[in-house]
């Protein structure tokens, strides 16, 4: 029988339950228990449950094994505002986010332009680099969406992508091509229905190549969320995010100034009250604050609160 609005309780009850029974979901998962977490897996396989449970059951056992470790373990290693190479990441990809748009979704800009693979690998490894990106999509998770949905008043759990193409060509494509595929992987597949809209500014005539190169990797309904604009895109994006709250850097009116610039200071609710746990922290943390970062990041972070 498809599944209907009037239906759809009942299946996210028989998913909990068969979840918890079949022991692939325990109270205190980092991936979540909560309703709309499952209902993002529901979702994303039109309340199918066999096939959400199939999801599921591999996005669960990619958790344990990411990277040798395992997602908790990865997360305690890195805190993605503070890792020794992040300054080096964010020169030759900026990726950061920026924050909320006019409905409460959190803001996530890549200037994709500015790409230099070769450069970044002389001062991070491709395994560190990549490791990063997975980092940033768990943090999303984490703290960046809770922290959006506390200060919207509801629940919050997607987000809006700018991605600045200026200055992007073949070449820097086919250094990302990998990587595209791979974050691509993990937003529809371990971090389902996250993505609420893509907007792709200053996309190049050979945009319509890359593009076809990548769109055979994006579910229908992905696809549907993306919106590609030339130069002249300020006032589309101004219709999705207030001027003071955009970037400069995409047309917007904020520098951060003070702050080290908009990329480098990720501001958003996120950032209220939030103790880090990298090098730098540790470095101006009490020490016994300090030793309690390290072992539960999460846990010390009220954004997640």
């Amino acid at each position: 029988m498809p599944a209907t609005s009037e239906n759809h309780d009942e299946i996210l009850k028989n998913f909990r339950e068969q979840l918890f029974e079949e022991d692939t979901l325990h109270d205190g998962d980092s991936i979540g228990t909560d309703d709309e977490t499952l209902l993002r897996f529901l979702r994303a396989r039109k309340f199918d449950l066999v096939q959400s449970k199939k999801m599921f059951e591999e996005c669960q056992e990619w958790r344990k094994t990411v990277e040798g470790v395992g997602m908790d373990e990865l997360y305690r290693q890195m805190d993605w505002l503070d890792y020794p190479e992040r300054e080096a990441v964010l020169e030759c990809w900026p990726m950061f986010f920026h924050q909320t748009d006019k409905t409460g979704r959190p803001v996530s800009v890549q200037i994709l332009g500015q790409l230099d693979l070769p450069k970044l690998y002389k001062k991070c490894t491709p395994e560190r680099h990549r490791t990063s990106i997975i980092v940033a999509g768990e943090m999303a998770m984490r703290e960046i969406f809770p922290a959006a949905s506390r200060v919207a008043g509801r629940h919050i759990g997607a987000s809006l992508v700018i991605v600045d193409l200026k200055g992007f060509g073949l070449s820097r494509f086919w250094q990302i091509r990998s990587l595209v595929g791979t974050w691509i992987k993990i937003m529809q597949d371990y971090h389902p229905e996250t993505l609420g809209q893509v907007v792709v500014i200053n996309a190049p005539s050979t945009f319509t190549f890359i593009w076809n190169a990548i769109k055979h990797l994006l579910a229908a309904e992905t696809i549907e969320k993306v919106n590609i604009l030339g130069a002249d895109y300020k006032n589309e994006l101004l219709k999705l995010v207030d001027e003071e709250k955009l970037p400069e850097l995409v047309g917007g009116k904020c520098k951060c100034e003070g702050e080290g610039g908009c990329m480098f200071n990720n501001p958003g609710p996120w950032k209220e009250g939030r103790v880090g746990w990298g090098p730098n922290s540790k470095e101006s943390l009490p020490e016994k604050v300090s030793a309690e970062t390290s072992e539960t990041p999460a846990s010390v972070v009220s954004a997640t609160a």
